[in-house]
This record gives structure tokens, sequence and C-alpha cells, in this order.
């Protein structure tokens, strides 16, 4: 199914403030560990 059912898992099995990307967006996973870093400093 092109990965869709193992995204809805993924999704579907995260806790709060957990995020999920894509196995080939660096950029994205980066932006999600910047704006985490930033939550955590606060």
């Amino acid at each position: 199914f092109g990965g869709i059912a193992a995204l809805l898992t993924m999704l579907n099995s995260c806790a709060a403030g957990v995020a999920t990307v894509n196995i080939d967006n660096g950029f994205g996973a980066g932006y999600i560990a910047h704006f985490i870093n930033i939550l955590g400093e606060k």
C-alpha cells in the first residue's frame, strides 16, 4: 500500500509529543528535533 499501513501503525502507536517522519525526510526530522530542543530549554 505504498507505506500507508506502516505510517498509520506508527501514528496510532505514538504517545503524545512523539513525531513520525518518512525515512527519507532528514530535513523534517531535523526541524522537529529543533523544536523539541527549544521546548526542552523552557
